[in-house]
C-alpha cells in the first residue's frame, strides 16, 4: 500500500519514495483526458463483459451436466480431459493456437482453404482479436472452474432427489428445481467476486498473444500498465492506472454486493 504514493508523485527511482516531487492528483488528470487510456478502458470493459457473459455460463453448465452422468470412468476421464488445460501456462497456450490458426499451414485455415475461403491472420485481425481472447479463456479455464460448481451439487441432500424422483419428476426437472437452486448461492457468490476484477481482463493471456497491430481492439489496463510502467519507465502514471483500477474495482464489488442482497437476499457480507 505504501507504493500507492508514487500515484500522486513525479517518481524518480534514484530519488525514491521519500525523494520525489509531490503532484497531487495530476496523473489522474492526465489519465482522464488521455484517449489512448479512453480506448485502452474501452477494451478492459469489452473483454471483461464478454467472458462474464460468454464464460461464467459454461461452468455451470458443465457442472450440471455432469453431474447426470452416471458412468463413473466415463465422468472421471471426461473431468480429467477438460482440467488440463488449466495447467498450461499462457505461453504454451499461445504457441499452440498461434501453430494452429497460421495463415500459413495452420490445421483452422487449411480446413478454411480446403472449404474455398480465404486464411485469416487471427492474431493480427483487430476484428476478431478479441473473439480469440475470449475462446482460448474458456478453453483453458471452464474445466477448472467447473469444480467449485460439481462440489456445490455435491452437497445437495440426496433425499431431495429421490423424493422428487419418486413424485414422477424428470432429470431436467430435478435440474431445474433442485440442483439450480442449490447452487444459487455459489453462483452469487463468485459472479460479486468476478464483477470485482471486471477491470483485469487476463493481463498474462494477452500479454502473451497481443502485438502492436492490435492494441486498437487488446490493450488492456493490465497490459497498459505494463507497456507504460516497464516499457517507458513512467512509473507514476503506471501506478495511478493501477490506483484506479482497483478503485472501480472496489466500487463494482460494493455495488455487486448490495444488488444481490436486495435481489436474491445473498450476498457475501
Amino acid at each position: 500500500m505504501y507504493g500507492v504514493l508514487i500515484a500522486f508523485q513525479d517518481f524518480n527511482i534514484f530519488s525514491g519514495i521519500s525523494g520525489s516531487t509531490w503532484v497531487g492528483l495530476k496523473h489522474f488528470q492526465e489519465l482522464l483526458v488521455s484517449e489512448e487510456f479512453r480506448n485502452v478502458f474501452r477494451n478492459t470493459l469489452l473483454i471483461s463483459l464478454y467472458k462474464i457473459v460468454i464464460l461464467f455460463p459454461i461452468p455451470i453448465v458443465i457442472a450440471l451436466f455432469l453431474n447426470e452422468v452416471r458412468h463413473v470412468l466415463f465422468k472421471r476421464s471426461v473431468q480429467t480431459i477438460i482440467y488440463l488445460p488449466h495447467f498450461l501456462s499462457w505461453v504454451i497456450i499461445s504457441g499452440l493456437f498461434v501453430n494452429l490458426l497460421s495463415p500459413s499451414g495452420g490445421l483452422v485455415n487449411e480446413i478454411i482453404r480446403k472449404l474455398g475461403g480465404q486464411p485469416i491472420a487471427f492474431f493480427m485481425e483487430n476484428a476478431v482479436f478479441r473473439s480469440l481472447v475470449v475462446f482460448t479463456a474458456g478453453w483453458k479455464e471452464s474445466g477448472w472452474n467447473a469444480i467449485i460448481f460439481i462440489a456445490a451439487i455435491a452437497g445437495i441432500e440426496q433425499e431431495q432427489y429421490e423424493a422428487a424422483a419418486i413424485d414422477g419428476a424428470s432429470r431436467i426437472r430435478q435440474m431445474l428445481h433442485i440442483t439450480i437452486p442449490g447452487i444459487s448461492s455459489v453462483i452469487v457468490l463468485l459472479l460479486i467476486l468476478r464483477l470485482g476484477s471486471v477491470l483485469e481482463a487476463g493481463t498474462e493471456q494477452i500479454l502473451a498473444m497481443y502485438n502492436p497491430i492490435v492494441y486498437e481492439t487488446g490493450d488492456v489496463i493490465g497490459t497498459f500498465v505494463y507497456r507504460i510502467g516497464l516499457g517507458k519507465m513512467d512509473y507514476s502514471f503506471s501506478t495511478a492506472v493501477g490506483l484506479f483500477n482497483s478503485v472501480v474495482g472496489f466500487i463494482l464489488i460494493v455495488l455487486g454486493n448490495t444488488a444481490s442482497k436486495k435481489l436474491t437476499g445473498r450476498s457475501i457480507w
